[in-house]
């Protein structure tokens, strides 16, 4: 879980009146995120466009490592046709 220091986190009361100055806040670098909370819940954060999208190409790529593997570890498994399976538990296509 990501901490928030106090100052990082605004109430959505607050960004809503103070927007402009908590865009500003983020897009100057004076503070590295600010996480919104409504009904002291925290429900979304505020960050730059370069760090959102490094953050999504960091998770595009762990997710095609993720993909990769398990392609590699299906490679050597043992499969079986459709039709033999079929065979196997009795099933006809028309049961299908």
């Amino acid at each position: 879980m990501v901490a928030y220091s106090r100052n990082e986190i605004i109430s959505a009361t607050d960004i809503a009146r103070n927007f402009s100055t908590a865009l500003n806040s983020v897009l100057e670098k004076t503070k590295e995120k600010l996480a919104i909370s409504k009904n002291n819940k925290l429900q979304a954060v505020l960050i730059d466009i370069e760090e959102y999208e490094r953050l999504k190409r960091a998770y595009d790529l762990m997710e095609h490592i993720d993909i990769a593997q398990k392609i590699e570890e299906r490679k050597n498994s043992k499969t079986i046709s459709l039709d033999d399976l079929m065979k196997e538990y009795g099933i006809s296509e028309d049961d299908l």
